[in-house]
């Protein structure tokens, strides 16, 4: 570490993904088609929430924060990727490199803690329907939205001050396509050890403790489901909790299978694909998933554009 050129580093270089040139075009309209399909998927999601009373339930209250959470989590790295790979300028500056890291910490945690509130919803709907309007009243949903932002934004701005004091010296070459906080600890000609520690204590609880939570929860629900004993009740509670099942399987299985199933061989490429699992194809599917499965998504729909219709024939 102390023999390397202390030369400051004042921008890096994104090396992007693993795509041979003849290719780049091809992959960027896919990107390109990706990110607009979830920006508009999300704002649809809000949109609805927001133009239908039937969808203001607490349910939907943390839907919808989970679609803006998604919006802006692909935004943090998208937009980087695809000008990347239409200029060839893989080049961010130094500031830039650090808040694109604190955002993709602030979302990727963010929902990480949504999931959480909309599991317990999940359990207090299920477990307890004849007191879920007292339970979830206004100031407990308040709390379990308002609480993720500041965790959140706690989190993230802990591990990006700490890598503000680190020092880096000629290397500035990424192996990514963006500034991944691990990929950045490898740069660095400082002593990163605090950074470490950081990240494997505070880190871990940021996901462990949440995932442990959610199946916490869902072993509660299917021990209630299978003392229903109307078959129509069990399915009934089933596609309840699909929707919220698949985008937790989707989050969580992408996690797991990058950082606690580690491959010797091409560990750069595997990181670079599962990065893109939970960064880009994650928030565009979860539009789809809560859209297609949810009849009240389906009817907000129906009632919003109705009432457009009728709008504008008058």
């Amino acid at each position: 570490m102390t023999g390397r050129n202390q030369t400051i580093v004042s921008e890096f270089l994104l090396m992007g993904l693993p795509i041979e040139s003849e290719h780049q075009n091809l992959f960027y309209v896919l990107f390109l088609a990706m990110y607009i399909t979830t920006v508009l998927g999300n704002l649809l999601i809000l949109v609805l929430i927001c133009l239908d009373p039937h969808l203001h339930t607490p349910m939907y209250l943390f839907l919808s924060n989970l679609s803006f959470s998604d919006l802006c989590f692909s935004s943090v790295t998208m937009p980087k990727l695809m000008q990347n790979m239409q200029s060839q300028d893989p080049s961010i500056p130094y500031a830039g490199c650090l808040t694109q890291m604190y955002f993709f910490l602030f979302f990727g945690d963010l929902e990480d803690f949504l999931l959480v509130a909309m599991a317990y919803d999940r359990y207090v709907a299920i477990c307890f329907p004849l007191h879920y309007t007292a339970i979830m009243g206004p100031r407990l949903c308040l709390f379990l939205v308002v609480l993720p932002w500041i965790l959140t934004t706690s989190h993230a701005m802990l591990h990006t001050l700490l890598m503000a004091r680190l020092h880096f010296c000629e290397d500035n070459v990424i192996p990514h396509f963006f500034c991944d906080l691990s990929a950045l600890l490898k740069l660095s000609c400082s002593d990163t050890r605090v950074n470490e520690l950081v990240i494997f204590f505070v880190g871990g609880l940021i996901i462990v403790i949440p995932f442990l939570l959610i199946i916490m929860s869902y072993a509660r629900i299917v021990s209630s489901i299978l003392k229903v004993p109307s078959a129509k009740g069990i399915c009934k509670a089933f596609s309840t909790c699909g929707s919220h099942l698949t985008v937790v399987s989707l989050f969580y299985g992408t996690i797991i299978g990058l950082y606690l199933c580690p491959s010797a061989n091409n560990s750069t490429v595997k990181e670079t694909v599962m990065s893109m699992m939970y960064t880009v194809v994650t928030p565009m599917l979860n539009p789809f998933i809560y859209s297609l499965r949810n009849r009240d998504m389906k009817g907000a729909l129906k009632r919003v554009f109705c009432r457009k219709k009728i709008h504008f024939s008058l």
